[in-house]
């Protein structure tokens, strides 16, 4: 069965292996891969993510091998993501209360989202890429929320990796504030593998020390209080599927990820992992 799949990607730097990683996956199925960013930019891989010598500093080990970097490069290199599609030019933006006219605009922000529902029946699935990027204009983006929502209202299943995850915790209803993963079982970054200095990002030069957020924490409150958050450390993957949602906790979980977004479009996969 022929797929498209919409693929986020953050336009202040993606890790290479995990777009290679379920991209692989879908171009072995033969889908259609549509991608986005959040206002239209060329993303762009981490520098470190395309590097085979690039020592992972939690880790203590490369992470990257000298096949991912070069598939990545050639990836970069060619035209598949010249013309992303604008998060920014496709959904609206919530108008603040202090708006003048207020109402008036939160209707037609209402309105616009109800146009978005048929919109997404062109898409399977969405696929959001990790990286430290996301942190920035991804995780708190209310377009990218607004997305996800629709996706899951739409029964579509959401693929997050690594800070992409993030994405998925600040998904919220806007009336009770819940999570979106609220009583789920997920995994993403775990506290182990956060940085102690050196988080940076595509077009800001600057070092940011460690993440801004622990998104472990963050996942383990956003699940409760039937939920889970896994963060398998020490074991060589972690790849949850809680339908409709499958995450992966970073780069080595990459390939797997794209695995069981194709089980769960093409078998019914409805959970695995925990």
């Amino acid at each position: 069965m022929s797929r498209n799949i919409l693929v986020l990607l953050s336009e202040y730097g993606y890790w290479g292996e995990e777009l290679l990683g379920p991209l692989t996956a879908f171009d072995k199925q033969e889908w259609t891969t549509t991608f986005a960013t959040a206002t239209g930019k060329r993303p762009t891989p981490l520098p470190p993510s395309i590097d085979p010598g690039y020592v992972d500093p939690p880790l203590g080990r490369g992470v990257t091998s000298a096949e991912v970097a070069t598939a990545v490069r050639a990836l970069d290199e060619s035209d598949r993501y010249d013309h992303p599609v604008s998060l920014t030019g496709w959904l609206p933006e919530r108008p603040y209360t202090s708006d003048d006219d207020y109402l008036r605009k939160l209707e037609g922000y209402h309105a616009e989202l109800e146009r978005l529902r048929p919109e997404i029946e062109q898409y399977d699935a969405l696929t959001i890429v990790g990286g430290s990027g996301p942190i920035v204009d991804l995780a708190n983006n209310g377009r990218v929320h607004d997305l996800i929502l629709a996706f899951v209202a739409a029964g579509k299943p959401v693929l997050a990796e690594c800070y992409g995850v993030a994405c998925l915790a600040f998904a919220r209803d806007w009336e009770d504030r819940a999570s979106i993963i609220k009583n789920k079982h997920v995994t993403g970054h775990c506290k182990e593998y956060d940085y102690k200095d050196g988080t940076g990002f595509v077009g800001a030069d600057i070092n940011m020390g460690p993440p801004p957020y622990p998104l472990e924490y963050i996942l383990r409150d956003a699940t409760a209080p039937e939920g889970r958050y896994h963060g398998n450390f020490g074991h060589p993957t972690s790849v949850i599927v809680d339908f409709p949602f499958i995450t992966g906790r970073s780069t080595p979980d990459s390939f797997l990820s794209g695995q069981k977004l194709v089980e769960v479009l093409e078998s019914g996969l409805r959970r695995w992992g925990w």
